[in-house]
């Protein structure tokens, strides 16, 4: 039976559908999105940030948990041996990489962009009247909402990417809460001059730029920042990929 792109995008989403695991996982990313933003909006009482920043204060959570949704599509075969049937099945290997993130994209980016309305409405009615309010008609808001599906549904492609490169998914984790989570926190501890320069460029910083309503001087404008973000998912595919084409399962 002569495989096709679209039978092996059917075969990843029966694979990912089917997992319990992987509405599990996908569930607490909407949930940790939603709920830190409500509780960011309810509890805040300075003025220096806008209702939006507020809603979307889980997406640092929620990033971690959309990329271990990632992490297990991309790892978890590896890890049951079910790799080498998926392998012979598709000799070409490379369909499976870009299947897999597809899905995992797709999946990351309806949801969490879902998410990112649900918090962005509700952190509204709870906001605290210290905050100026905010609608989806003002300028930005709509960008910001949408960017946070996008930039959630790229953790989740760079998740596959880094599970089908390590093969393992504890070692996918920990170097995507590295990256993501890690790093951050290092930088400050850098000389002034470095740091300024090299925070806005790091993965979390660069890619949640999209969701910032406002934007300071030290960091990147928001599109730019998420194509900073979607070079280092194109980095760590194309590393995936190279791997595949050259190791065994």
């Amino acid at each position: 039976m002569k495989i096709t792109p679209g039978g092996v995008v059917a075969s990843e989403w029966t694979k990912f559908s089917s997992l319990r695991s992987t509405w599990i996982t996908t569930g607490v990313s909407a949930f940790l999105l939603i709920a830190f933003g409500m509780i960011a909006s309810a509890s805040f009482s300075g003025s220096e940030m806008s209702a939006v920043d507020l809603a979307l204060g889980g997406s640092t959570l929620a990033a971690l948990a959309v990329g271990v949704l990632g992490v297990l599509l991309g790892a978890g075969e590896y890890t049951t041996g079910m790799i080498r049937s998926t392998f012979a099945a598709v000799p070409r290997r490379l369909p499976v990489l870009w299947s897999k993130s597809l899905v995992a994209g797709l999946a990351a980016f309806v949801v969490m962009t879902i998410g990112a309305f649900v918090a962005f409405a509700l952190g509204g009615a709870v906001l605290n009247d210290a905050i100026g309010s905010v609608s989806l008609g003002d300028d930005g808001v709509l960008r910001a909402l949408f960017g946070a599906g996008l930039y959630l549904g790229l953790v989740a492609v760079l998740g596959v990417g880094l599970g089908m490169l390590v093969r393992s998914s504890a070692g996918a984790i920990a170097i995507l809460a590295g990256g993501m989570l890690i790093l951050p926190g290092l930088a400050p501890l850098l000389p002034n001059s470095i740091a300024d320069a090299v925070t806005p460029y790091l993965p979390s910083s660069a890619g949640s730029a999209v969701m910032a309503l406002t934007h300071g001087d030290g960091t990147l404008a928001p599109w730019a920042g998420l194509g900073v973000f979607a070079l280092y998912v194109a980095a760590t595919l194309a590393a995936a990929a190279y791997r595949l084409r050259k190791a065994d399962a």
